[in-house]
């Protein structure tokens, strides 16, 4: 059973904790690159468990909400109340090819997306952070609600590799 948006933002929160969002969100290329490190084609492509994703397909998708959040942050400040448009992760993967994906061509789309979004939530004002767009499916999120996000959502995906690679040894 899947779960609702809300309970997706509560296990997020939950995982992001009360450490910095930005720090913990400037640690995950450096901790990919951690795990990913001699790791073989077939332990990247190994599935846990039908229906669930490979590293591979994980690193796809973590380029790629990165460019989500790119995206989301410069238009809320365009237009404070934006819509946020949601997107199905389980369609990107499949209609993009995750599966088929360069994991280092990923890694390094994905650290240097993350290097300059960092670099310019770092230059908002506390106030252009409260800044909030209004998501399809989870209401008002601002740019800082948005940082906590993705924080649980960088130590949700960091746990899930460290556990298909540790199941693949």
């Amino acid at each position: 059973m899947r779960e609702t948006p809300q309970e997706y933002t509560a296990r997020m929160l939950r995982l992001a904790g009360t450490r910095d969002p930005l720090t913990t969100m400037a640690a995950t290329p450096r901790k990919l690159e951690r795990l990913l490190a001699n790791r073989t084609p077939a332990e990247l492509r190994r599935r846990p468990e039908p229906g669930k994703w490979s590293v591979r397909q994980i690193v796809a998708h973590l380029a790629d909400t990165e460019v989500v959040l790119a995206y989301r942050t410069r238009m809320i400040l365009s237009r404070s109340g934006t819509e946020i448009q949601a997107f199905d992760q389980d369609v990107w993967a499949s209609e993009g090819g995750y599966e088929d994906v360069d994991v280092k061509a990923a890694l390094v789309a994905f650290a240097s997306l993350r290097k300059l979004n960092l670099a310019f939530v770092r230059r908002l004002s506390p106030e252009k952070r409260g800044r909030f767009g209004i998501h399809q499916e989870r209401g008002k999120e601002s740019i800082a609600h948005l940082t906590r996000m993705y924080a649980g959502h960088d130590l949700n995906h960091l746990g899930q590799i460290a556990a298909i690679l540790r199941d693949s040894l």
